[in-house]
Protein backbone atom coordinates (compact mmCIF):
# COMPACT_ATOMS: atom_id res chain seq x y z
CA UNK A 1 0.00 0.00 0.00
CA UNK A 2 2.90 2.48 0.94
CA UNK A 3 4.99 1.36 -2.42
CA UNK A 4 1.71 2.01 -4.49
CA UNK A 5 0.82 5.56 -2.70
CA UNK A 6 4.53 6.79 -3.21
CA UNK A 7 4.44 5.58 -6.74
CA UNK A 8 0.71 7.45 -6.91
CA UNK A 9 2.00 10.75 -5.63
CA UNK A 10 5.89 10.74 -7.39
CA UNK A 11 3.36 10.22 -10.98
CA UNK A 12 1.73 13.48 -9.64
CA UNK A 13 4.41 15.36 -9.42
CA UNK A 14 5.97 14.88 -12.21
CA UNK A 15 3.10 15.40 -14.18
CA UNK A 16 2.97 18.53 -12.29
CA UNK A 17 6.67 19.59 -12.71
CA UNK A 18 6.57 18.50 -16.20
CA UNK A 19 3.31 20.96 -16.84
CA UNK A 20 5.29 24.12 -14.68
CA UNK A 21 8.42 23.25 -17.08
CA UNK A 22 6.29 23.76 -20.31
CA UNK A 23 4.77 26.57 -18.74
CA UNK A 24 8.38 28.04 -17.95
CA UNK A 25 8.89 27.45 -22.09
CA UNK A 26 6.41 29.01 -23.43
CA UNK A 27 7.06 32.35 -21.11
CA UNK A 28 10.64 31.92 -22.37
CA UNK A 29 9.54 32.15 -25.74
CA UNK A 30 7.13 34.95 -25.20
CA UNK A 31 9.85 37.22 -23.79
CA UNK A 32 12.06 36.21 -26.56
CA UNK A 33 9.85 37.10 -28.89
CA UNK A 34 8.62 40.48 -27.31
CA UNK A 35 12.09 41.34 -27.28
CA UNK A 36 12.84 40.54 -30.91
CA UNK A 37 9.67 42.97 -31.73
CA UNK A 38 8.36 45.38 -29.26
CA UNK A 39 5.05 45.39 -31.31
CA UNK A 40 4.03 42.11 -30.42
CA UNK A 41 1.17 42.13 -27.75
CA UNK A 42 0.76 39.59 -25.35
CA UNK A 43 -1.54 36.69 -25.71
CA UNK A 44 -2.97 37.00 -22.15
CA UNK A 45 -6.19 39.03 -21.81
CA UNK A 46 -6.05 42.40 -20.12
CA UNK A 47 -7.63 42.79 -16.94
CA UNK A 48 -11.19 43.84 -17.56
CA UNK A 49 -12.05 46.85 -14.87
CA UNK A 50 -15.16 46.09 -13.01
CA UNK A 51 -17.92 48.94 -13.04
CA UNK A 52 -17.60 49.79 -9.69
CA UNK A 53 -15.62 47.83 -7.14
CA UNK A 54 -17.49 48.20 -3.80
CA UNK A 55 -15.95 46.55 -0.39
CA UNK A 56 -18.14 44.14 1.70
CA UNK A 57 -19.93 46.06 4.54
CA UNK A 58 -19.65 44.85 7.75
CA UNK A 59 -22.95 42.43 8.79
CA UNK A 60 -25.88 44.99 9.91
CA UNK A 61 -24.36 47.71 8.32
CA UNK A 62 -24.59 49.21 5.27
CA UNK A 63 -22.16 51.43 3.01
CA UNK A 64 -22.90 54.95 2.40
CA UNK A 65 -22.93 54.35 -1.69
CA UNK A 66 -25.73 51.51 -1.13
CA UNK A 67 -27.79 54.49 0.08
CA UNK A 68 -30.50 54.66 -2.75
CA UNK A 69 -31.79 58.30 -3.01
CA UNK A 70 -35.13 59.12 -4.24
CA UNK A 71 -33.12 60.92 -7.35
CA UNK A 72 -31.43 57.63 -8.48
CA UNK A 73 -33.26 55.39 -11.61
CA UNK A 74 -32.42 51.30 -11.49
CA UNK A 75 -32.95 48.80 -14.18
CA UNK A 76 -33.02 45.66 -13.84
CA UNK A 77 -31.60 43.04 -16.57
CA UNK A 78 -31.55 39.07 -15.91
CA UNK A 79 -30.48 38.74 -11.74
CA UNK A 80 -28.60 42.35 -11.67
CA UNK A 81 -29.44 45.83 -11.21
CA UNK A 82 -27.91 48.84 -12.78
CA UNK A 83 -28.52 52.44 -12.00
CA UNK A 84 -29.82 54.11 -15.41
CA UNK A 85 -30.21 57.95 -16.12
CA UNK A 86 -33.57 58.63 -17.40
CA UNK A 87 -34.33 59.89 -21.09
CA UNK A 88 -34.98 63.41 -19.50
CA UNK A 89 -31.88 63.77 -18.74
CA UNK A 90 -30.09 62.62 -21.51
CA UNK A 91 -31.60 64.76 -23.64
CA UNK A 92 -30.77 67.68 -21.48
CA UNK A 93 -27.38 66.73 -21.43
CA UNK A 94 -27.23 66.32 -25.18
CA UNK A 95 -24.81 68.98 -26.94
CA UNK A 96 -25.57 69.67 -31.03
CA UNK A 97 -22.17 69.36 -32.85
CA UNK A 98 -20.33 72.08 -33.55
CA UNK A 99 -19.48 71.07 -36.37
CA UNK A 100 -21.02 68.59 -39.07
CA UNK A 101 -19.25 66.51 -41.88
CA UNK A 102 -21.05 65.85 -44.49
CA UNK A 103 -20.32 62.94 -45.77
CA UNK A 104 -20.07 60.79 -43.25
CA UNK A 105 -22.48 62.21 -40.56
CA UNK A 106 -25.70 60.20 -40.83
CA UNK A 107 -27.37 62.34 -38.60
CA UNK A 108 -26.72 64.72 -41.34
CA UNK A 109 -28.29 62.57 -44.16
CA UNK A 110 -31.76 61.69 -41.85
CA UNK A 111 -31.86 65.33 -41.79
CA UNK A 112 -31.68 65.91 -45.82
CA UNK A 113 -34.49 63.06 -45.81
CA UNK A 114 -37.03 65.11 -43.87
CA UNK A 115 -36.33 68.44 -46.08
CA UNK A 116 -36.21 66.62 -49.15
CA UNK A 117 -39.59 65.13 -47.82
CA UNK A 118 -40.56 68.74 -47.26
CA UNK A 119 -39.45 69.56 -51.08
CA UNK A 120 -41.59 66.84 -52.68
CA UNK A 121 -44.55 68.40 -50.90
CA UNK A 122 -43.97 71.38 -52.64
CA UNK A 123 -43.28 69.65 -55.99
CA UNK A 124 -45.97 67.38 -56.02
CA UNK A 125 -49.06 69.37 -54.46
CA UNK A 126 -48.63 72.83 -55.51
CA UNK A 127 -49.38 71.95 -59.11
CA UNK A 128 -52.38 69.20 -57.42
CA UNK A 129 -53.78 72.51 -55.28
CA UNK A 130 -53.54 74.74 -57.80
CA UNK A 131 -55.13 72.76 -61.12
CA UNK A 132 -57.90 70.69 -59.12
CA UNK A 133 -60.79 71.81 -56.66
CA UNK A 134 -59.00 69.91 -53.57
CA UNK A 135 -58.11 72.99 -52.15
CA UNK A 136 -61.36 74.53 -50.21
CA UNK A 137 -62.34 76.95 -47.22
CA UNK A 138 -63.17 73.91 -45.36
CA UNK A 139 -59.78 72.22 -45.13
CA UNK A 140 -57.38 75.47 -46.12
CA UNK A 141 -56.69 75.35 -42.54
CA UNK A 142 -55.10 71.70 -42.83
CA UNK A 143 -52.96 72.70 -46.20
CA UNK A 144 -51.00 75.44 -44.59
CA UNK A 145 -50.27 73.55 -41.07
CA UNK A 146 -48.20 71.62 -43.52
CA UNK A 147 -46.91 74.34 -45.71
CA UNK A 148 -45.57 76.29 -42.46
CA UNK A 149 -44.17 73.10 -41.36
CA UNK A 150 -42.15 72.44 -44.64
CA UNK A 151 -41.45 76.02 -44.42
CA UNK A 152 -39.82 75.33 -40.35
CA UNK A 153 -37.99 72.55 -41.82
CA UNK A 154 -36.38 75.06 -44.66
CA UNK A 155 -35.72 77.69 -41.74
CA UNK A 156 -33.79 74.94 -39.39
CA UNK A 157 -31.43 73.90 -42.62
CA UNK A 158 -30.22 76.89 -43.20
CA UNK A 159 -29.93 78.43 -39.09
CA UNK A 160 -28.69 75.22 -37.94
CA UNK A 161 -27.40 72.40 -39.76
CA UNK A 162 -25.85 74.62 -43.26
CA UNK A 163 -24.11 76.55 -41.17
CA UNK A 164 -22.33 73.96 -39.30
CA UNK A 165 -21.21 71.99 -42.55
CA UNK A 166 -17.18 71.00 -42.84
CA UNK A 167 -15.51 72.14 -46.08
CA UNK A 168 -11.89 71.04 -47.00
CA UNK A 169 -9.83 74.56 -48.02
CA UNK A 170 -5.80 74.09 -49.08
CA UNK A 171 -6.13 70.45 -47.90
CA UNK A 172 -7.31 70.96 -44.46
CA UNK A 173 -11.02 70.38 -43.29
CA UNK A 174 -12.18 73.48 -42.04
CA UNK A 175 -14.02 73.27 -38.54
CA UNK A 176 -13.97 76.97 -37.39
CA UNK A 177 -17.41 78.12 -37.00
CA UNK A 178 -17.21 81.71 -38.38
CA UNK A 179 -15.19 79.95 -41.55
CA UNK A 180 -18.00 77.69 -41.97
CA UNK A 181 -20.51 80.15 -41.77
CA UNK A 182 -18.86 82.37 -44.32
CA UNK A 183 -18.22 79.91 -46.38
CA UNK A 184 -22.15 78.96 -46.76
CA UNK A 185 -23.06 82.66 -46.62
CA UNK A 186 -20.95 83.00 -50.24
CA UNK A 187 -22.44 79.56 -51.38
CA UNK A 188 -24.83 79.44 -54.75
CA UNK A 189 -26.69 77.32 -52.31
CA UNK A 190 -27.43 79.77 -49.33
CA UNK A 191 -28.64 82.30 -52.30
CA UNK A 192 -30.90 79.52 -53.37
CA UNK A 193 -32.25 78.68 -50.16
CA UNK A 194 -33.20 82.21 -49.74
CA UNK A 195 -34.69 82.70 -52.54
CA UNK A 196 -36.90 79.20 -51.96
CA UNK A 197 -38.37 81.27 -48.67
CA UNK A 198 -39.45 84.35 -50.32
CA UNK A 199 -42.33 85.68 -48.08
CA UNK A 200 -44.71 85.38 -51.37
CA UNK A 201 -47.92 84.67 -48.62
CA UNK A 202 -48.31 87.93 -47.34
CA UNK A 203 -49.93 88.30 -50.96
CA UNK A 204 -52.92 85.87 -49.57
CA UNK A 205 -54.56 89.00 -47.96
CA UNK A 206 -54.81 90.85 -51.35
CA UNK A 207 -55.26 87.71 -53.98
CA UNK A 208 -56.08 84.88 -51.37
CA UNK A 209 -54.54 81.19 -50.99
CA UNK A 210 -53.58 81.04 -54.02
CA UNK A 211 -50.59 77.70 -54.21
CA UNK A 212 -49.28 79.23 -57.22
CA UNK A 213 -47.13 82.04 -54.94
CA UNK A 214 -45.20 78.82 -52.83
CA UNK A 215 -43.62 77.82 -55.77
CA UNK A 216 -40.55 79.52 -55.10
CA UNK A 217 -40.38 76.44 -52.47
CA UNK A 218 -39.09 74.09 -55.48
CA UNK A 219 -36.24 76.15 -55.65
CA UNK A 220 -34.35 73.90 -53.10
CA UNK A 221 -33.35 71.26 -55.88
CA UNK A 222 -29.83 71.10 -54.48
CA UNK A 223 -30.48 69.23 -51.40
CA UNK A 224 -32.28 66.84 -53.25
CA UNK A 225 -29.04 66.22 -55.14
CA UNK A 226 -26.81 65.66 -52.21
CA UNK A 227 -29.05 63.56 -50.49
CA UNK A 228 -29.34 61.30 -53.70
CA UNK A 229 -25.45 61.47 -53.13
CA UNK A 230 -25.14 60.61 -49.98
CA UNK A 231 -27.76 57.73 -49.66
CA UNK A 232 -25.97 56.02 -52.79
CA UNK A 233 -22.66 56.13 -50.50
CA UNK A 234 -24.46 54.42 -47.87
CA UNK A 235 -26.16 51.70 -49.82
CA UNK A 236 -25.10 48.45 -50.54
CA UNK A 237 -27.54 47.94 -53.70
CA UNK A 238 -27.56 51.87 -55.27
CA UNK A 239 -28.62 50.40 -58.15
CA UNK A 240 -31.93 49.94 -56.77
CA UNK A 241 -32.10 53.45 -55.49
CA UNK A 242 -31.55 54.50 -58.89
CA UNK A 243 -33.78 52.53 -60.51
CA UNK A 244 -36.90 53.49 -58.08
CA UNK A 245 -35.23 57.58 -58.55
CA UNK A 246 -35.48 57.19 -62.31
CA UNK A 247 -39.36 55.74 -62.28
CA UNK A 248 -39.78 58.68 -59.56
CA UNK A 249 -38.87 61.23 -62.20
CA UNK A 250 -41.19 59.36 -65.18
CA UNK A 251 -43.85 59.30 -62.57
CA UNK A 252 -43.92 62.68 -61.77
CA UNK A 253 -43.69 64.32 -65.37
CA UNK A 254 -47.44 62.46 -66.35
CA UNK A 255 -48.35 64.03 -62.83
CA UNK A 256 -47.73 67.40 -64.03
CA UNK A 257 -49.33 66.81 -67.64
CA UNK A 258 -52.32 65.81 -65.80
CA UNK A 259 -52.28 68.81 -64.19
CA UNK A 260 -52.28 70.56 -66.69
CA UNK A 261 -54.63 68.71 -69.00
CA UNK A 262 -57.31 69.45 -66.16
CA UNK A 263 -56.21 73.07 -66.12
CA UNK A 264 -56.71 73.12 -70.09
CA UNK A 265 -60.25 71.50 -69.44
CA UNK A 266 -61.18 74.02 -66.83
CA UNK A 267 -60.14 76.66 -69.06
CA UNK A 268 -61.82 75.20 -71.88
CA UNK A 269 -64.88 74.08 -70.03
CA UNK A 270 -65.45 70.86 -68.59
CA UNK A 271 -67.64 68.42 -71.31
CA UNK A 272 -67.48 71.63 -73.16
CA UNK A 273 -65.47 68.78 -76.67
CA UNK A 274 -64.84 65.64 -76.59
CA UNK A 275 -61.45 66.28 -76.14
CA UNK A 276 -61.75 68.26 -72.66
CA UNK A 277 -62.37 65.97 -69.32
CA UNK A 278 -65.82 65.85 -68.87
CA UNK A 279 -66.12 65.97 -65.35
CA UNK A 280 -67.10 61.79 -64.35
CA UNK A 281 -65.60 59.65 -62.12
CA UNK A 282 -62.26 60.39 -59.66
CA UNK A 283 -60.66 63.68 -61.99
CA UNK A 284 -56.96 63.25 -61.06
CA UNK A 285 -56.63 59.41 -62.04
CA UNK A 286 -59.00 59.99 -65.24
CA UNK A 287 -56.64 62.92 -65.86
CA UNK A 288 -53.74 61.45 -65.05
CA UNK A 289 -54.97 58.01 -67.61
CA UNK A 290 -54.73 60.39 -70.35
CA UNK A 291 -51.22 61.64 -69.42
CA UNK A 292 -50.66 58.47 -69.72
CA UNK A 293 -51.42 58.07 -73.12
CA UNK A 294 -50.08 61.07 -74.67
CA UNK A 295 -46.59 61.23 -73.12
CA UNK A 296 -46.28 57.41 -73.76
CA UNK A 297 -47.58 58.59 -77.45
CA UNK A 298 -50.24 54.89 -77.18
CA UNK A 299 -52.69 56.88 -79.11
CA UNK A 300 -56.46 56.08 -78.88
CA UNK A 301 -57.18 60.33 -77.84
CA UNK A 302 -59.90 61.97 -79.10
CA UNK A 303 -58.97 64.62 -81.75
CA UNK A 304 -58.79 68.15 -80.43
CA UNK A 305 -60.92 70.16 -81.81
CA UNK A 306 -60.08 74.03 -81.33
CA UNK A 307 -57.27 76.24 -81.93
CA UNK A 308 -56.07 75.78 -78.26
CA UNK A 309 -56.56 71.91 -78.26
CA UNK A 310 -54.52 71.06 -81.26
CA UNK A 311 -51.37 73.54 -79.96
CA UNK A 312 -51.80 71.74 -76.45
CA UNK A 313 -51.60 68.50 -78.11
CA UNK A 314 -48.91 69.30 -79.90
CA UNK A 315 -46.90 70.72 -77.04
CA UNK A 316 -47.69 67.48 -75.19
CA UNK A 317 -46.80 65.11 -78.11
CA UNK A 318 -43.32 66.90 -78.72
CA UNK A 319 -42.91 66.78 -74.46
CA UNK A 320 -43.82 62.94 -74.80
CA UNK A 321 -41.43 62.19 -76.97
CA UNK A 322 -38.89 63.91 -75.50
CA UNK A 323 -38.82 63.02 -72.21
CA UNK A 324 -39.87 59.51 -72.56
CA UNK A 325 -36.60 58.95 -74.25
CA UNK A 326 -34.77 60.32 -71.66
CA UNK A 327 -36.20 58.31 -69.39
CA UNK A 328 -35.36 54.90 -71.27
CA UNK A 329 -31.57 56.47 -71.81
CA UNK A 330 -31.08 56.38 -68.19
CA UNK A 331 -32.98 53.54 -67.30
CA UNK A 332 -30.60 51.94 -69.48
CA UNK A 333 -27.55 53.92 -67.98
CA UNK A 334 -28.56 52.54 -64.34
CA UNK A 335 -29.51 49.25 -65.42
CA UNK A 336 -26.33 48.75 -67.40
CA UNK A 337 -23.98 50.10 -64.20
CA UNK A 338 -25.90 47.60 -62.19
CA UNK A 339 -25.10 44.57 -64.62
CA UNK A 340 -22.03 45.80 -65.31
CA UNK A 341 -19.81 43.42 -63.79
CA UNK A 342 -22.57 40.22 -65.16
CA UNK A 343 -22.01 41.32 -68.36
CA UNK A 344 -18.09 41.56 -68.10
CA UNK A 345 -18.13 38.20 -66.60
CA UNK A 346 -20.07 36.65 -69.21
CA UNK A 347 -17.84 38.18 -72.13
CA UNK A 348 -14.87 37.07 -70.54
CA UNK A 349 -16.33 33.29 -70.05
CA UNK A 350 -18.08 33.33 -73.86
CA UNK A 351 -14.30 34.63 -75.04
CA UNK A 352 -12.79 31.79 -73.61
CA UNK A 353 -15.59 28.84 -74.73
CA UNK A 354 -14.49 30.54 -78.13
CA UNK A 355 -10.72 30.37 -78.11
CA UNK A 356 -11.10 26.42 -76.49
CA UNK A 357 -13.55 25.55 -79.33
CA UNK A 358 -11.31 26.88 -81.91
CA UNK A 359 -8.01 25.00 -80.98
CA UNK A 360 -10.63 21.78 -80.43
CA UNK A 361 -10.05 22.00 -76.33
CA UNK A 362 -11.08 18.10 -74.90
CA UNK A 363 -14.55 18.62 -73.34
CA UNK A 364 -13.08 18.14 -69.46
CA UNK A 365 -10.82 20.90 -69.91
CA UNK A 366 -13.68 22.77 -71.00
CA UNK A 367 -15.98 22.07 -68.16
CA UNK A 368 -13.01 22.45 -65.94
CA UNK A 369 -12.75 25.81 -66.87
CA UNK A 370 -16.63 26.59 -66.55
CA UNK A 371 -16.45 25.02 -63.28
CA UNK A 372 -13.95 27.77 -62.58
CA UNK A 373 -15.20 30.86 -64.43
CA UNK A 374 -18.95 30.19 -62.31
CA UNK A 375 -17.23 28.89 -58.71
CA UNK A 376 -14.82 32.15 -58.38
CA UNK A 377 -17.38 34.54 -60.02
CA UNK A 378 -20.45 33.61 -57.32
CA UNK A 379 -17.63 33.35 -54.26
CA UNK A 380 -15.72 36.31 -54.62
CA UNK A 381 -17.91 38.54 -57.05
CA UNK A 382 -15.03 39.13 -59.57
CA UNK A 383 -13.17 37.44 -61.38
CA UNK A 384 -9.99 39.40 -60.14
CA UNK A 385 -9.45 40.84 -56.93
CA UNK A 386 -6.02 43.05 -57.68
CA UNK A 387 -8.40 44.71 -60.59
CA UNK A 388 -10.80 45.69 -58.27
CA UNK A 389 -7.60 47.52 -56.20
CA UNK A 390 -6.12 48.69 -58.37
CA UNK A 391 -7.16 52.26 -58.71
CA UNK A 392 -7.03 52.57 -54.43
CA UNK A 393 -4.05 54.64 -52.95
CA UNK A 394 -0.88 52.29 -51.62
CA UNK A 395 -2.52 53.00 -48.11
CA UNK A 396 -6.07 52.42 -48.78
CA UNK A 397 -5.09 49.23 -50.27
CA UNK A 398 -2.76 48.27 -47.29
CA UNK A 399 -5.75 48.91 -45.18
CA UNK A 400 -7.78 46.45 -46.88
CA UNK A 401 -5.21 43.97 -47.12
CA UNK A 402 -4.73 43.64 -43.16
CA UNK A 403 -8.52 43.51 -42.52
CA UNK A 404 -8.54 40.47 -44.90
CA UNK A 405 -5.48 38.51 -44.16
CA UNK A 406 -3.09 39.60 -41.30
CA UNK A 407 -5.09 38.14 -38.98
CA UNK A 408 -4.14 34.76 -41.03
CA UNK A 409 -0.50 35.54 -41.89
CA UNK A 410 0.56 36.99 -38.23
CA UNK A 411 -0.63 33.22 -37.17
CA UNK A 412 2.51 31.64 -39.79
CA UNK A 413 5.36 30.77 -37.22
CA UNK A 414 7.51 31.78 -39.65
CA UNK A 415 6.75 35.48 -39.87
CA UNK A 416 6.48 35.60 -35.63
CA UNK A 417 8.90 37.98 -34.21
CA UNK A 418 9.45 40.10 -37.92
CA UNK A 419 9.22 43.33 -38.29
CA UNK A 420 5.30 43.98 -38.78
CA UNK A 421 5.80 46.99 -41.35
CA UNK A 422 7.59 44.29 -43.55
CA UNK A 423 4.47 41.88 -42.86
CA UNK A 424 2.04 45.01 -44.22
CA UNK A 425 3.96 44.82 -47.28
CA UNK A 426 3.72 41.48 -47.62
CA UNK A 427 0.30 41.66 -47.02
CA UNK A 428 -0.09 43.36 -50.10
CA UNK A 429 1.67 40.68 -52.00
CA UNK A 430 -0.85 38.51 -51.48
CA UNK A 431 -2.33 37.10 -54.76
CA UNK A 432 -5.97 34.86 -54.73
CA UNK A 433 -6.12 32.12 -56.51
CA UNK A 434 -9.26 29.21 -56.67
CA UNK A 435 -8.30 25.76 -56.82
CA UNK A 436 -11.25 22.86 -58.04
CA UNK A 437 -11.43 19.59 -56.80
CA UNK A 438 -8.32 17.57 -57.17
CA UNK A 439 -6.25 20.21 -58.58
CA UNK A 440 -2.79 19.45 -57.53
CA UNK A 441 -1.49 22.49 -55.72
CA UNK A 442 2.28 21.43 -56.36
CA UNK A 443 3.65 17.99 -56.94
CA UNK A 444 6.25 16.29 -55.32
CA UNK A 445 9.77 16.83 -56.52
CA UNK A 446 9.40 20.32 -58.11
CA UNK A 447 10.82 23.20 -56.89
CA UNK A 448 8.96 25.47 -54.24
CA UNK A 449 9.03 29.21 -55.41
CA UNK A 450 5.75 30.21 -53.14
CA UNK A 451 4.09 30.02 -50.13
CA UNK A 452 0.62 29.21 -49.74
CA UNK A 453 -1.99 30.07 -46.87
CA UNK A 454 -5.78 28.42 -47.41
CA UNK A 455 -8.26 31.51 -46.60
CA UNK A 456 -11.15 28.98 -47.59
CA UNK A 457 -11.13 25.07 -48.56
CA UNK A 458 -8.90 22.03 -47.55
CA UNK A 459 -6.23 20.48 -49.50
CA UNK A 460 -4.64 17.23 -48.45
CA UNK A 461 -1.53 16.48 -48.18
CA UNK A 462 -0.93 12.43 -50.11
CA UNK A 463 2.18 9.99 -49.56
CA UNK A 464 2.80 6.59 -49.12
CA UNK A 465 4.43 4.35 -51.55
CA UNK A 466 1.52 4.72 -54.14
CA UNK A 467 1.64 8.63 -53.39
CA UNK A 468 -2.29 8.32 -52.80
CA UNK A 469 -2.79 7.62 -49.24
CA UNK A 470 -4.13 10.94 -47.46
CA UNK A 471 -1.18 12.11 -44.53
CA UNK A 472 -2.98 15.01 -43.56
CA UNK A 473 -5.85 17.29 -44.58
CA UNK A 474 -5.05 21.15 -43.85
CA UNK A 475 -7.76 23.73 -43.47
CA UNK A 476 -8.74 27.21 -43.41
CA UNK A 477 -5.73 28.93 -41.74
CA UNK A 478 -3.06 26.69 -42.63
CA UNK A 479 -0.07 27.58 -44.17
CA UNK A 480 2.54 25.31 -46.50
CA UNK A 481 5.68 25.90 -48.45
CA UNK A 482 6.77 28.32 -46.17
CA UNK A 483 9.83 27.13 -45.95
CA UNK A 484 10.88 27.20 -49.76
CA UNK A 485 10.64 30.66 -49.34
CA UNK A 486 13.60 31.58 -47.74
CA UNK A 487 15.99 28.02 -48.73
CA UNK A 488 19.32 28.54 -50.96
CA UNK A 489 19.89 27.46 -54.22
CA UNK A 490 16.94 28.27 -55.92
CA UNK A 491 14.54 26.23 -53.53
CA UNK A 492 14.27 23.11 -52.10
CA UNK A 493 12.11 20.52 -53.48
CA UNK A 494 8.82 19.57 -52.77
CA UNK A 495 8.46 16.16 -50.64
CA UNK A 496 5.07 15.54 -51.16
CA UNK A 497 1.61 16.06 -53.31
CA UNK A 498 -0.82 18.73 -52.17
CA UNK A 499 -4.07 18.58 -53.59
CA UNK A 500 -6.94 20.68 -53.36
CA UNK A 501 -9.94 18.37 -50.93
CA UNK A 502 -13.07 20.43 -53.08
CA UNK A 503 -12.57 23.74 -54.11
CA UNK A 504 -10.38 26.14 -51.96
CA UNK A 505 -9.23 29.42 -51.91
CA UNK A 506 -5.34 30.04 -51.53
CA UNK A 507 -3.49 33.21 -50.98
CA UNK A 508 0.57 32.72 -52.38
CA UNK A 509 3.15 34.54 -51.19
CA UNK A 510 5.73 34.25 -54.63
CA UNK A 511 9.89 34.18 -53.68
CA UNK A 512 10.55 37.47 -55.55
CA UNK A 513 8.10 39.13 -53.92
CA UNK A 514 9.52 38.43 -50.47
CA UNK A 515 13.16 38.73 -51.50
CA UNK A 516 12.34 42.32 -52.79
CA UNK A 517 10.61 43.06 -49.71
CA UNK A 518 13.56 41.63 -47.16
CA UNK A 519 15.87 44.05 -49.00
CA UNK A 520 14.39 47.17 -46.83
CA UNK A 521 14.59 44.90 -43.69
CA UNK A 522 18.12 43.00 -43.00
CA UNK A 523 16.61 42.34 -39.36
CA UNK A 524 13.95 40.33 -40.50
CA UNK A 525 15.78 38.49 -43.02
CA UNK A 526 18.75 37.30 -40.67
CA UNK A 527 15.90 36.03 -38.56
CA UNK A 528 13.95 34.60 -41.44
CA UNK A 529 17.05 32.22 -42.48
CA UNK A 530 17.94 31.28 -38.77
CA UNK A 531 14.25 30.49 -38.76
CA UNK A 532 14.03 28.54 -41.57
CA UNK A 533 17.74 26.72 -40.87
CA UNK A 534 16.35 25.13 -37.91
CA UNK A 535 13.12 24.23 -39.64
CA UNK A 536 15.40 22.62 -42.37
CA UNK A 537 17.28 20.67 -39.71
CA UNK A 538 14.27 19.24 -37.99
CA UNK A 539 12.57 17.76 -41.86
CA UNK A 540 15.98 16.47 -42.55
CA UNK A 541 17.02 14.90 -39.81
CA UNK A 542 18.46 11.18 -40.94
CA UNK A 543 16.22 8.54 -40.33
CA UNK A 544 19.07 6.68 -38.19
CA UNK A 545 18.29 9.54 -35.35
CA UNK A 546 14.58 9.52 -35.60
CA UNK A 547 15.11 5.21 -34.93
CA UNK A 548 13.56 3.75 -38.21
CA UNK A 549 10.75 1.10 -38.32
CA UNK A 550 13.60 -1.63 -39.79
CA UNK A 551 16.02 -1.71 -36.28
CA UNK A 552 12.87 -1.25 -33.59
CA UNK A 553 14.04 -0.98 -29.98
CA UNK A 554 13.46 -3.71 -27.93
CA UNK A 555 13.65 -2.12 -24.67
CA UNK A 556 12.70 1.58 -25.12
CA UNK A 557 15.21 4.06 -23.71
CA UNK A 558 14.60 5.15 -19.97
CA UNK A 559 13.46 9.15 -19.96
CA UNK A 560 15.43 11.54 -18.21
CA UNK A 561 14.26 13.48 -14.61
CA UNK A 562 13.76 16.71 -15.42
CA UNK A 563 16.05 19.03 -14.11
CA UNK A 564 13.67 20.74 -11.81
CA UNK A 565 12.23 17.62 -10.28
CA UNK A 566 15.87 16.55 -9.30
CA UNK A 567 16.51 19.94 -7.87
CA UNK A 568 13.19 19.36 -5.45
CA UNK A 569 14.77 16.05 -4.38
CA UNK A 570 17.95 17.38 -3.79
CA UNK A 571 16.20 20.06 -1.37
CA UNK A 572 14.79 17.48 -0.11
CA UNK A 573 17.75 15.74 0.82
CA UNK A 574 19.26 18.60 2.22
CA UNK A 575 16.62 19.35 4.53
CA UNK A 576 15.85 16.21 5.78
CA UNK A 577 12.58 16.39 4.34
CA UNK A 578 10.25 13.27 5.23
CA UNK A 579 6.70 12.35 3.15
CA UNK A 580 6.23 11.52 -0.67
CA UNK A 581 9.60 12.73 -1.76
CA UNK A 582 11.72 11.65 1.00
CA UNK A 583 10.52 8.45 0.94
CA UNK A 584 10.94 8.82 -3.31
CA UNK A 585 14.85 9.93 -2.77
Amino acid sequence: RIGSATSLSSAVINTRLQELVRLFKERTEKVKEKLTDPDVTSDDESPVASPAAAPVPAPGRELEGDKVSGDDHYCEMLCCTFKSRPRLDHLKSYQFPSSIDPLTNLMYVLWLFFVVMAWNWNCWLIPVRWAFPYQTPANIHYWLLVDYLCDLIYLLDIVVFQTRLQFVQGGDIITDKKAMKRNYLRSQRFKMDVLCLLPLDFFYFKVGVNPLLRLPRCLKYMAFFEFNNRLEAILTKAYIYRVIRTTAYLLYSLHVNSCLYYWASAYEGLGSTTWVYDGEGNSYIRCYYWAVKTLITIGGLPDPKTLFEIVFQLLNYFTGVFAFSVMIGQMRDVVGAATAGQTYYRSCMDSTIKYMNFYKIPKTVQNRVKTWYEYTWHSQGMLDESELLVQLPDKMRLDIAIDVNYNIVSKVALFQGCDRQMIFDMLKRLRSVVYLPNDFVCKKGEIGREMYIIQAGQVQVLGGPDGKSVLVTLKAGSVFGEISLLAAGGGNRRTANVVAHGFANLFILEKKDLNEILVHYPESQKLLRKKAKKMLKSNNKPKEEKGGPGDPLIIPPKADTPKLFRAALAATGRMGGKGPLGRLR
